[in-house]
């Protein structure tokens, strides 16, 4: 039997699959932490485009409807912590670690009872918003480029949608192991921001080969590693652009067709699932001391595009993300 506070919380739902017109903020129950739970006051929450795809049905798991949470990722404060809890206490400030089904455990709320498992801690002197905007995006970085795919200094990487938060993300996760990173983006409208992050190149694919211009980036030799959101038959094309030995990294799905390898032999290639990183004890350490280390030294610092007040804008926020228009991290800043 849950035990509820007597409380109710504003909560982001939907009820059926479609675009973000279909989110709605109710008020729903708000339980009390059992054995090993944690009571969180959001206060910020990052967009990922994960809740799009699941928000729309294309997801690789589905929503249980109607009535679906949703949401990765979060910035907060401990209210409340129940029986056995001993990492977390009230007024600890915490992230939430993207390793739950948001169609059950969802973020987006005023307030959430979340495993605390389910949690970080939050680096010493970092707010909110650029909390909420941090672990999902470098833990994806880190942990698809570097844990997985072996990147080192020195290395030449080829990063897809290098315009979203995972992307610019990324880039400055290279930096900060030494390796060289080459962007990739649909148009010239993002270059000079891509150039400014500190992208090495930047290649935009609506004009320009990617395989010629990663070869003659790299004097001929070809990319150690691609790092890939979208798959598809252009996953191919990735692949052409390696060194012989190579790797490539496929983290997403933007393409929904069937993913097409390349014949340039031998390559390595891995499909990368954040949740198996982060679901370990020590793989959310390991990534908990990468993004701290980064946020004090200043070499990673999330690229915010906007910040939307309230979760009535969550629809707007939605929009946005699925415009394309925005490079890096779309942050909603929620009451309660």
């Amino acid at each position: 039997m849950t035990t509820t506070t007597g409380r109710t919380t504003k909560a982001v739902l939907f009820h059926e699959p479609g675009g973000p017109e279909v989110l709605t903020v109710e008020e729903v129950a708000l339980p009390a932490p059992g054995p090993g739970e944690v009571l969180v006051r959001v206060e910020a929450i990052g967009l990922n485009r994960a809740e799009a795809l699941f928000r729309e049905g294309t997801y690789y798991y589905p929503a249980k409807l109607p009535g679906s949470r949703l949401g990765y990722e979060a910035a907060g404060v401990v209210e409340a912590v129940g029986a056995g809890v001993t990492a977390y206490a009230p007024g600890d400030l915490v992230m939430a670690a993207a390793n739950f089904d948001f169609g059950t455990h969802g973020v987006y709320a005023e307030r959430v009872v979340l495993s605390e498992e389910y949690l970080v801690a939050r680096p010493e002197g970092v707010d909110a918003v650029t909390a909420a905007a941090v672990w999902l995006t470098y833990s994806t970085a880190y942990g698809g480029m570097v844990l997985t795919g072996g990147l080192g200094a020195g290395d030449h990487v080829v990063i897809t949608g290098a315009s979203s938060g995972v992307g610019t993300a990324a880039i400055q996760t290279a930096l900060r192991v030494g390796a060289v990173p080459v962007a990739t983006t649909r148009g010239e409208d993002k270059r000079e921001r891509l150039l400014e992050l500190g992208a090495a190149r930047v290649i935009t694919t609506d004009t320009e080969d990617v395989v010629g211009e990663v070869r003659r980036i790299t004097g001929g030799a070809g990319a150690d590693l691609a790092f890939d959101a979208i798959g598809g038959p252009g996953f191919a094309r990735l692949g052409d652009a390696l060194r012989p030995g190579g790797t490539a990294v496929l983290y997403g799905w933007l393409d929904p067709r069937p993913v097409a390898l390349s014949m340039n032999w031998p390559q390595t290639v891995h499909t990368y699932a954040n949740g198996a990183l982060v679901r370990t004890g020590e793989g959310r350490r390991r990534v908990a001391g990468f993004i701290g280390e980064g946020l004090r030294d200043g070499s990673l610092a999330p690229v915010i595009a906007e910040t939307f007040d309230g979760l009535e804008r969550i629809a707007d926020a939605h929009r946005l993300l699925e415009s394309n228009a925005h490079l890096g991290k779309i942050v909603v800043r929620v009451g309660g």
